[in-house]
């Protein structure tokens, strides 16, 4: 095997496809990694032919928007087909992109082993069924993922959740609130508005305006904005004025270590968060159309991945109309100034933790990925 091609389209799937190249390449130091991903995909080794940023993209109606620049990425990765000649596929997540060209190698006789599988047990589940004319291998990373693909015939493997590695902090909270002017010794509450330019518009000014409120009622509070790197100012313009705030940028897990309680978007974020033992208030907002789409669509209760995984509402959802300024400053200071409910919410974010499996999910996802490989060979 010469050549694995891998494909992430977001910054959680960037982060997660990093620590999986680390550790294909620790196995498999011959091994070449080519492929779309961000800046931490390319700093662990991975050949960039796509930048993920142009395509990183939430939302039915926003995608639309951006289809001209997804239709570009889709052709550089099928000119990669030809050119780069892979001897198998990696698919990260972000299923509406990757699984097109998942088809086109598997027809071209390319395995194919889909990383961070789509969420078919939350919406779409017919996806299963394509999952499993293109797929030799699934790795999931939640224990009841697992029974789901195997009932439908799909080959699936349960490597446990990459970030129970990934998500050690760089920094100390002392250090963290020192390097940016905030006391370690007052409240820090942590701002994760999105990684991707549209959700960040969308969530962030509501967030900031929170943090306003937050700050009236209990003025001794501080906030640390965790940015993607990638985004841009403007973005972020919200935040000015707001006074114990600062901005940091690449240091995500020292942000939600520091953290007394979170306000973060829904996805990977919030995983990241109940590995912290942080309590969160978690947001989401999308445009009305994509909304009103998504909700004939969605088969679950909550969009939290911690509570889906708890199977229990364990933190808030704050979802489109309902997430108001107001409503997310009443939740952030019941956790702020009732230590019986943090401590209620930590109890549950350790039920959660502990359903995750063990460290080293990367390794067993990349030992999986070779095993396909040699078998194909």
């Amino acid at each position: 095997m010469r050549r694995i091609l891998l494909s992430a389209g977001e910054a959680s799937g960037d982060r997660l496809g990093a620590g999986l190249a680390r550790a294909i390449r620790a196995a498999a130091p011959d091994v070449e990694l080519v492929g779309m991903g961000g800046d931490e995909m390319a700093e662990a080794g991975v050949r960039l032919l796509q930048h993920a940023s142009e395509v990183a993209v939430v939302g039915i109606v926003e995608v639309a928007k951006h289809l001209p620049a997804i239709r570009r990425a889709m052709n550089r990765l099928t000119r990669a087909l030809t050119e780069e000649k892979p001897d198998l596929f990696v698919p990260i997540d972000f299923p509406d992109f990757n699984f097109f060209p998942a088809r086109a190698l598997h027809k071209r006789g390319v395995p194919v082993v889909y990383y961070i599988s789509p969420q078919v047990w939350a919406w779409r589940k017919g996806r299963l069924k394509t999952i499993r004319d293109f797929a030799d291998r699934v790795l999931v990373i939640f224990p009841f993922e697992e029974p789901i693909y195997r009932e439908a015939g799909v080959p699936v493997e349960f490597v446990g959740h990459p970030l129970i590695d990934l998500a050690a902090p760089t920094l100390s909270r002392d250090d963290l609130c020192r390097a940016h002017g905030l006391d370690p010794v007052k409240p820090v509450v942590a701002v994760l508005p999105g990684s991707r330019a549209n959700e960040v518009s969308r969530i962030f000014p509501d967030l900031a305006t929170a943090a306003h409120l937050i700050r009236a009622q209990l003025p001794n509070a501080q906030f640390i904005v965790a940015r993607a790197p990638h985004l841009d100012d403007a973005l972020f313009a919200a935040a000015r004025g707001l006074e114990a705030c600062a901005i940091v940028a690449g240091h995500t897990d020292a942000v939600l270590g520091a953290a007394d309680v979170a306000l973060t978007a829904s996805g990977t974020a919030t995983i990241q968060t109940a590995l912290h033992d942080t309590p969160m208030v978690i947001v989401y907002r999308v445009s009305p159309l994509t909304y009103q789409l998504g909700r004939r669509l969605v088969r679950v209760d909550a969009i939290g991945m911690v509570n889906l995984i708890a199977g229990e509402k364990i933190v808030p959802e704050l979802v489109q109309d309902a997430f108001t300024p107001e409503a997310v400053a009443r939740e952030a200071l019941s956790m702020l100034t009732d230590p019986n409910r943090a401590t209620t919410i930590r109890e549950g974010l350790a039920r959660v933790r502990a359903k995750l499996g063990g460290s080293g999910a990367s390794r067993r996802a990349a030992q999986a990925i070779l095993r396909v490989a040699k078998e194909k060979q």
